[in-house]
């Protein structure tokens, strides 16, 4: 498949107050193309503890397809058998990875980092989106 049916993907993960800002940002330079620009974003928890939003936008084709290269280590078979409930309404796919295995150069599905990717689908409908997601995958398999 020449052509990436995402406009962008979205990688978002929080670095709390207890954990090495250095490791959380390497975990989630891990699916990133080299030299990618992180955005972080320093905030406050509800008892004053520091947390720090760091996030990416993937949007031109090349890094869309280095980031779903990344994806190619986890079962893309088993994602594409849960795309329904994991494409929302708004053609958005969701998928958590483990940051701790991130951190150890390994790609797996847990918790810690957030992927959304914004999936091409005209007409615009969930239908489209889970079929356009399901061909992706399987191309990267």
């Amino acid at each position: 498949m020449s052509g990436v049916p995402f406009h962008y993907i979205d990688l978002r993960t929080f670095c709390y107050g207890t954990e090495d800002e250095a490791r959380v940002e390497g975990a989630l330079r891990n699916f990133l193309p080299e030299e990618f620009e992180i955005e972080r974003i320093e905030n406050e928890g509800h008892h004053g503890d520091r947390i720090v939003v760091l996030s990416a936008r993937v949007e031109n084709a090349d890094d869309v397809r280095h980031v779903l290269d990344e994806l190619a280590a986890i079962d893309l078979d088993e994602i594409r058998t849960e795309l329904e409930e994991r494409v929302d309404e708004n053609c958005s796919l969701f998928l958590r990875l483990d940051k701790q295995a991130a951190y150890g150069g390994r790609v797996e599905r847990g918790p810690g980092l957030e992927l959304r990717a914004k999936v091409e689908a005209y007409p615009a409908k969930k239908e489209a989106a889970v079929e356009n997601a399901a061909a992706a995958l399987e191309s990267r398999a």
